[in-house]
């Protein structure tokens, strides 16, 4: 046999071998295709490991959930998308609801429409993600909170959806658990859009995570990579954390978001996160890692909260605990309104043992801390155009950082900042700076470790995040 036969033999067998398992793999992981609200639910009944259930596009008006029980495993999925992204819209009375034992299942595509308080992950439903989906979720109607997207469940991921334009009281994602004291366990949020929630009510968070009666339990979440624009529902419209031992990471709250609330729970890190023209961040608690964020243009950037209670000693779960041994290190705060506060409280506790060091501070009021604020650390901080206001003076260098703004406007080091090197102190825990570069053995004042290593974390905008973003 000649070397042209022989190749064309050798062509003709991967061809018949490639069909093969192509044809097997369809027959065993299989792809059904509906196009009613009733196929549908029966697909998924009849579900099994690796199968696609593919909803064609079109308007599905739900009058009950529509109900998924079934268990896929890590390496074959049951996954439920629309046709194309965005193209199918779920509209009606009902969402889907993920009930136990529901585990690794994926959803994907589908536009919601549906009422609010519909969409849920229930206890017991593991290891599913929501992806690339809107959610435009209609008023209930009725009162009390009604999320978009309830998750108590463990394990779960919501990557890559908009949350926009909601109108009723309750979150657009609230995280809570099993019972009514404990908390859904490694919920990763990441990658998500929260667009547009007007000034609503109480209970009107962007996300949500925990409750007061669930705030001493740790659901160990992770939120990075969300962007949050005019999210306004309530005073803590971006992020109101009522839970213990989270991440929240790599975020950027832009225009006129609300404030990220540390109001409930202990031990969790704020690192890395862009407040751009917001409200900023406040914090209650024990034990916070609060390092290496950007603040400009914020009316406020840092609150302490003035405690009036203490958790610890028998004080109820729904006071604003007195923050306990909290880090704020290593922060840059540029031309914003307040910088770092404590507000006055009436028969307040203040706050015990706070840590404020290392950070930049350019431009805005001076620091203001008004109540009970015993054994603090202050040190190492650079100011420019500010004075100290409470900050002892020997807590601060009052000397021109140098920082230039780069295409996106953020402020960085230049090679002449005294802050080059100037950190003091030991805080392990700091081992990245702003931009996701290492900070080394001598990290620089500021969230910004100046290098010539291209930048790695920087604000997000709309093409990073969403249904249409490319994966990261």
């Amino acid at each position: 046999m000649n070397k042209r036969m022989k190749n064309k033999r050798f062509f003709q067998c991967s061809l018949f071998l490639f069909i093969f398992i192509l044809n097997s793999y369809f027959a065993f992981a299989g792809i059904i295709k509906v196009n009613s609200v009733s196929s549908l639910k029966q697909a998924i009944n009849n579900a099994s490991p690796g199968d696609r259930i593919i909803v064609a596009n079109g308007v599905y008006t739900t009058n009950e959930s529509i109900l998924i029980s079934k268990q896929g495993n890590a390496s074959q999925p049951i996954t439920i998308e629309a046709e194309t992204i965005g193209g199918v819209e779920i509209n009606g009375a009902n969402g889907f609801m993920l009930s136990s034992p529901s585990s690794y299942i994926i959803i994907k595509g589908f536009k919601f429409t549906n009422k609010t308080g519909t969409n849920r992950i229930e206890t017991g439903a593991t290891h599913c993600i929501i992806t690339r989906n809107v959610f435009e979720c209609a008023s209930a109607g009725s009162p009390g909170s009604k999320p978009y997207l309830n998750i108590s469940g463990d394990d779960n991921e919501i990557s890559y959806n908009i949350f926009q334009n909601k109108k009723d009281e309750g979150q657009m994602i609230s995280v809570q658990g099993p019972g009514s004291d404990k908390m859904a366990k490694r919920t990763w949020i990441h990658h998500n859009y929260f667009y547009n929630f007007p000034p609503t009510a109480n209970n009107c968070s962007a996300i949500q995570i925990g409750l007061s009666g669930r705030s001493m339990d740790s659901a160990f979440c992770v939120v990075e990579y969300n962007l949050f624009i005019k999210t306004e529902g309530e005073n803590e419209g971006a992020i109101c954390h009522k839970s213990c031992n989270n991440i929240i990471r790599f975020n950027t709250f832009g225009e006129r978001s609300e404030e990220m609330s540390l109001r409930h729970g202990n031990k969790s890190q704020v690192y890395g996160n862009f407040f751009l023209n917001t409200t900023g961040l406040r914090f209650s608690g024990d034990d916070h890692l609060i390092y290496n964020n950007y603040f400009q243009g914020c009316s406020k950037a840092i609150v302490c909260t003035n405690g009036d209670g203490e958790v610890k000693e028998g004080s109820k779960l729904t006071c604003h605990d007195r923050p306990d041994r909290v880090k704020v290190v290593y922060n840059t705060i540029i031309n914003c309104e307040s910088s770092y506060q404590m507000p006055v409280r009436n028969n307040g506790l203040g706050a015990v043992n706070i840590t404020f060091a290392n950070n930049i501070i350019q431009g805005g009021e001076p620091v203001s801390v008004q109540g009970s604020y015993p054994y603090p650390v202050w040190k190492g901080n650079i100011l420019w155009n500010t004075t100290g206001g409470s900050m002892p003076f020997d807590s601060y260098t009052n000397v021109n950082p140098r920082l230039v703004p780069d295409n996106n406007g953020v402020y960085h080091l230049t090679k002449r900042s005294p802050a080059i090197s100037a950190g003091i102190g030991n805080y392990p825990f700091v081992t990245i700076d702003i931009d996701g570069n290492p900070r080394g053995s001598s990290p620089d004042t500021g969230a910004d470790q100046y290098t010539t290593i291209p930048i790695i974390n920087r604000p997000l905008t709309i093409t990073d995040v969403g249904p249409y973003a490319t994966v990261h």
